[in-house]
């Protein structure tokens, strides 16, 4: 039955071809001889593998392998550079050899739910303008940090997954609009989500967060779900705590920061012939109470926001009615002053 709809489809250089729920166990080479072919379903069906002849394919933007029996993504598909969508959900996919994602860069939507996965390849960065990726019921662990050189990507969905964190470089998502990663095993957001300017969905359900990032009140956030993860609760107990002796590096590197914000500073002149010095200071913090630089020494603290501040239009916060976030102090002095209102983090 597919050799005679592929036989028409050629004759009618048809354009879209559906072969779906067919109970297909292969796929006939004909179809690497349809060069009108745009669009291809094959989902639904019991294929393991494709033909060779299919990476002759000049215009397909969109291929639809969903609910198969793929162990492997077919090396074939690497050969589809016009490729715009590509479903892969529901098959038997554990991992995704190297040099499969090389030359899709037109692709802009990846479905790869309802699998075995444990890691993605590094060349993921090769897809350069992808908008959605989605990976939801699979078996990562981690993410690789290419991921993070997808700087289309606007929507990212992982749930239940058995991921313990994310990339450092989280922030250079710039464009990521929607993050879905609900029912994993997160215990901290990475602070340069608050890089994320565009992001207005957040869901974090179901995870082990305790605190949220210090920039999260910068996100333009108006969907929050966070429920069901053991968020630090609003219990201040009083404590005074002494000052400490800052290193000589510190001291030395908080004057230059000091200095620093002078334009007129002859130190702004000489940085540029010491670019060492100017990576570390790169990494630099600033104080929540006094709003000065600091380098390596300071204080992890909390405090506490309402869910309205956030201006959110949908939220689930479970039964916590305020939201934790993470904030940075340079010293006990400045945790020592009055009249603010951040908490030092005390673990039972």
């Amino acid at each position: 039955m597919a050799d005679v709809m592929l036989l028409r489809a050629q004759k009618a250089s048809a354009r879209s071809i559906n072969l779906s729920c067919k109970k297909l166990k292969r796929v006939p080479k004909l179809i690497g001889a349809i060069q009108s072919i745009i669009h291809i379903d094959l989902k639904g069906n019991k294929l393991q593998v494709l033909p060779d002849e299919l990476g002759n394919l000049m215009q397909v933007e969109s291929l639809n392998l969903g609910n198969n029996e793929f162990s492997i993504i077919p090396l074939c598909i690497s050969q589809l550079f016009t490729l715009n969508i590509l479903h892969l959900f529901q098959n038997q996919l554990e991992t995704i050899p190297e040099g499969v994602f090389e030359n899709l860069r037109c692709l802009t939507v990846l479905n790869l739910n309802n699998n075995l996965l444990t890691k993605l390849p590094k060349d993921v960065c090769n897809l350069v303008n992808l908008e959605k990726l989605s990976l939801d019921n699979n078996n990562l662990r981690q993410l690789p940090f290419e991921i993070c050189a997808l700087s289309r990507l606007k929507e990212l969905r992982i749930t239940k997954n058995r991921l313990e964190r994310l990339p450092l470089e989280f922030g250079f998502l710039s464009r990521l609009e929607e993050l879905h990663v609900p029912l994993n095993r997160l215990r901290e957001l990475p602070e340069s989500l608050g890089k994320c300017y565009n992001l207005k969905v957040l869901d974090v359900a179901a995870n082990e967060l305790r605190i949220f990032p210090t920039e999260m009140e910068q996100l333009p956030l108006v969907e929050l779900h966070c429920e069901e993860n053991p968020l630090l609760s609003h219990l201040p107990v009083h404590s005074i705590q002494e000052e400490e002796v800052l290193s000589l590096k510190e001291l030395a590197a908080r004057y230059v920061m000091t200095e620093l914000k002078d334009r007129f500073s002859s130190l702004r002149a000489h940085l540029k012939d010491f670019p060492e010095l100017k990576r570390m200071l790169a990494q630099s913090s600033t104080c929540a109470v006094c709003s000065q630089p600091f380098l390596n020494t300071w204080l992890e603290c909390v405090h506490f926001i309402k869910p309205r501040k956030l201006k959110l239009k949908n939220s689930t916060t479970g039964n916590s009615l305020e939201i934790p976030i993470r904030a940075l102090l340079c010293s006990y002095g400045c945790f020592n002053k009055k009249n603010h209102e951040y908490y030092g983090v005390a673990f039972p």
